[in-house]
């Protein structure tokens, strides 16, 4: 369950706190694949591509990977998301807490999977290739969080699902 000391002990790679940054401002968690999952590779598409937007609302962006924060520079960097704030959870410890599961068998491999990720290989080909880091098997999801309370959620039914990045920013003018 996610609380208030849940969140501060979550610390990102400048040594913020996910309920201190919270308080702050609205912020968009963004638990992710492991590096070499192509959908892993959308969502940091995806992300980049509307950061200016998240920032204009006065959205913070923290992306939470499994990879050690050396790595995850070196990848983020890739999508255009240099100095962009993240947490390195190689145990998927706050996964878990955001209630984040292993994936069965068709939420990782099922037709939907294929169908989208040929799609998105054939309409994002130049997405960075870069070899698996982290459990093949963790589901991924987005959290908007403010004054330390999830306010939006968007929870994968299957790593293919493709969340509407708007609503998140939507919520906020609410």
């Amino acid at each position: 369950m996610v609380n208030r000391q849940n969140l501060s002990l979550i610390i990102t790679n400048k040594g913020h706190n996910l309920f201190d940054l919270s308080s702050q401002s609205p912020v968009l968690l963004v638990f992710l694949r492991h590096f070499g999952c192509v959908f892993c590779k959308e969502s940091l598409y995806d992300v980049a591509t509307k950061r200016e937007k998240f920032e204009t609302e006065g959205i913070k962006i923290i992306l939470i990977h499994m990879a050690d924060s050396k790595t995850a520079d070196g990848y983020f960097k890739e999508f255009g998301l240099q100095n962009i704030e993240h947490v390195s959870d190689p145990d998927c410890k706050n996964y878990a807490v955001f209630g984040l599961v292993k994936g069965s068998f068709s939420q990782l491999y099922g037709l939907k999977t294929w169908i989208r990720g040929f799609e998105v290989t054939a309409t994002k080909p130049n997405l960075p290739n870069i070899m698996r880091i982290g459990d093949g098997l963790q589901m991924p999801g987005i959290f908007l969080i403010k004054n330390g309370r999830i306010v939006e959620s968007f929870i994968h039914n299957s790593i293919a699902d493709k969340p509407n990045y708007e609503t998140f920013i939507d919520v906020c003018h609410i």
